[in-house]
């Protein structure tokens, strides 16, 4: 086995010691809600004979109470792509539980929202606290005490993190996350986003924009560029809580079901009654959230887990903060390019080799842990391997390749795309924020240019279609953060900045908002803490002061002087928007924590 890196040893030890308090008092939780909680053996009769009222062939199994009942929680909805799939899950899984000796129900569904439906729409302003709602509802569903295990139907942005911080509050019971896998490979994202740019630019209309986005997103399962989704589905691999390559399996391949068969099966041969008994709790520990992390900077994935990653961890009484996941981006290589990051896509990523060769070799570079409890094995090197069917359509496992099958999209650590991760820190007096640099150009990794300030992702389109953005910019997006609207991505300025970018000028994105995981080429600081909507610095700023980003040297300055700048005063935030659901939202907007801590209303009131 590799010798461990140092500086993933100093951080993972860091975030253990600053952990201790948290992560103790949760160890002492789920041991007593084993023991001692809300479960079938403490159901009194009348408890009991609801929980199976309507359980037709599994009722005399669930009386005898002998056998692990699987509580299931499902994400479907027939809109969302990612989560269309599901919807014939759970009757198959029951079929595949008595396989097992065991049975199926299901515990509870959750919304699934598509950011991409509601990108650039005020119903975006809901996104990120739907993360919250979703865990609330998780925690609903898994809260009568039937099960001895559970299946977490997500896939796609705020769902499989808020799936997690649910069930973790669970998490004395065994749980593995199930994938739908991503749809077949449709127009390339490359020419859709260069119909996107044309379409912003007034070169084409909207039927041969709709066209292009209707041949890109064409069929059930997961938009097939590297977002939040499919980084999503990268970390579940890297904490060991899918079954080995799991992932980019398409839904209508034979393979994904038999992926999902065997996920029953062994949910049901670690379930608490049985002697691989396998918590949740005590899976997801700090060496698997660094493992996350790790994941997370040699693939290029989605800037939105800089948010996900801290309240994940939170829910099980871990604390990681910025610094720790820039500090291990410096020492771990960049070794995949899948779209907004290179040319492939995830389906590509998969033919190449994949998580398996992604595993296997950060672990032979001493770059993230192996001794974690795994939902499959004894280390997570036993997850870097592919899985496939044979002659007689048997699910089984081999080693990953040798050497990447198409190094255009994945590479080996020893020769990588980059020598470092996509990710990293910047901090001045604007702040603290996050940048994606995988996709940016190393000479556009620093801009220094006047701003133009706006408190609305609109007028920036106004502004962009009226020429006033025809020069060197940094745009301004403030008043975007958890407490002010939601913290909606911004993904809609994608396009005109690029457009900029593409004419020549130094352009950049400054917001205390969301980029997305599609974040691409035009350098964005985001994220930015304390935001304006808490009287953050950024409320300084005015149109024409000097604003420099640079992701070298991690700043995120406004030129001012110091004298001037300590007495200017803040801006007046806007009034909270209504409609399309967000006035509901309001308790959330004013209890959340900051975006570093994860954003999250509901992890601030319970203190944790």
């Amino acid at each position: 086995m590799a010798t461990l890196d140092t500086t993933l040893a100093r951080v993972t030890q860091r975030i253990v010691e600053r952990s201790r308090p948290g992560r103790g008092h949760y160890l002492d939780l789920i041991e007593r809600a084993r023991d001692a909680g809300v479960n079938r053996p403490h159901l009194s009769c009348g408890n009991l004979a609801h929980g199976f009222a309507a359980s037709g062939e599994d009722k005399p199994t669930l009386r005898k109470g002998k056998s692990p009942n699987i509580g299931i929680v499902t994400a479907y909805n027939d809109m969302l792509s990612a989560h269309q799939p599901y919807g014939r899950y759970p009757d198959q899984i029951k079929v595949w539980a008595r396989e097992a000796g065991a049975t199926a129900q299901v515990a509870g569904g959750v919304p699934a929202m598509c950011d991409g439906v509601t990108q650039g729409q005020d119903s975006m302003d809901l996104s990120l606290f739907s993360r919250d709602v979703i865990a609330m509802g998780t925690a609903v569903a898994l809260s009568h005490g039937m099960f001895e295990g559970a299946l977490l139907l997500g896939i796609c942005d705020k769902i499989v993190p808020g799936l997690l911080i649910g069930a973790l509050r669970f998490g004395h019971l065994p749980t593995i996350l199930v994938p739908a896998g991503p749809m077949s490979s449709g127009l390339p994202n490359k020419e859709k986003a260069r119909v996107r740019q044309l379409f912003a630019e007034g070169k084409v209309g909207r039927d041969e924009l709709l066209e292009a986005e209707s041949e890109s997103y064409h069929d059930a399962g997961t938009c097939t560029f590297y977002g939040t989704a499919n980084s999503n589905q990268m970390m579940m691999e890297m904490m060991g809580l899918h079954l080995p390559g799991a992932s980019f399996v398409n839904p209508r391949d034979k393979l994904r079901q038999e992926l999902t068969r065997a996920a029953v099966h062994r949910v049901v041969e670690i379930a608490w009654n049985d002697g691989d008994y396998r918590p949740l709790g005590h899976c997801v520990d700090e060496k698997a959230v660094v493992n996350a992390i790790v994941g997370l900077l040699a693939t290029g994935g989605s800037t939105n887990h800089f948010i996900h990653i801290p309240a994940i961890a939170r829910s099980a009484g871990i604390i990681v903060d910025w610094n720790d996941m820039d500090e291990l981006s410096r020492v771990v290589p960049l070794i995949a390019s899948i779209y907004p990051n290179g040319a492939g896509d995830v389906n590509g990523f998969a033919a190449a080799g994949g998580m398996p060769f992604v595993i296997r070799e950060l672990l032979d570079a001493g770059l993230v842990h192996d001794d974690i409890l795994t939902v499959y094995g004894n280390s997570l090197g036993d997850g870097a391997r592919e899985p496939l069917l044979g002659a007689e359509a048997e699910l089984s496992w081999e080693a990953p390749p040798a050497v990447s099958r198409n190094e255009k999209l994945l590479r080996p650590v020893s020769e990588p795309f980059q020598l470092e991760g996509g990710l990293r820190l910047v901090e001045g007096n604007l702040g603290r924020g996050t940048i994606k640099v995988s996709a940016v150009e190393p000479s556009r990794w620093t801009t220094e240019a006047p701003c133009r300030v706006f408190a609305d992702q609109n007028a920036v389109l106004t502004a962009f279609k009226s020429g006033e953005l025809e020069r060197d910019v940094v745009v301004v997006v403030r008043f975007q953060g958890p407490a002010a609207n939601g913290m909606p991505e911004l993904h809609k300025l994608t396009p005109p900045l690029g457009v900029l970018q593409d004419r020549g000028f130094a352009v950049a994105l400054l917001t205390d908002g969301r980029m997305s995981g599609a974040s691409g080429k035009v350098p964005a600081a985001i994220h930015v803490t304390p935001e304006a909507g808490k009287a953050g610095p950024i409320a300084k700023l005015r149109d024409g002061d000097i604003v420099r980003i640079c992701a070298h040297t991690g700043q995120l300055e406004a030129l001012i002087d110091q004298a001037e700048w300590d007495l200017r005063p803040l801006a007046e935030a806007p009034p909270p928007a209504w409609g399309t659901g967000r006035e509901l939202f309001a308790m959330m907007r004013h209890h959340c924590d900051p975006a570093e801590m994860g954003g999250s209303a509901m992890l601030a009131e319970a203190g944790l």
